[in-house]
């Protein structure tokens, strides 16, 4: 399974799918890609997408990568 590190927290986490783990493991993805109208996206760990507020902006992202 690969992985990629989150943008905020910068924590490995696993992306589900593809083959390089389709017979050594079934875990899911660790997290998702956010894109936002202006064109930006982030790839957050679930732990950090919780963290957001309900409507988040790229700037509450930008927070989070700062604490």
């Amino acid at each position: 399974m690969s992985g990629d590190p989150c943008d905020a927290c910068e924590t490995e986490v696993s992306i589900g799918g593809g083959i390089a783990g389709i017979w050594s493991s079934n875990r899911g993805t660790g997290g998702m890609t956010l894109e936002f109208d202006d064109g930006s996206d982030f790839f957050l760990c679930f732990d950090c997408i919780e963290a957001l507020p309900e409507e988040p902006s790229p700037a509450d992202v930008a927070a989070l990568a700062e604490d």
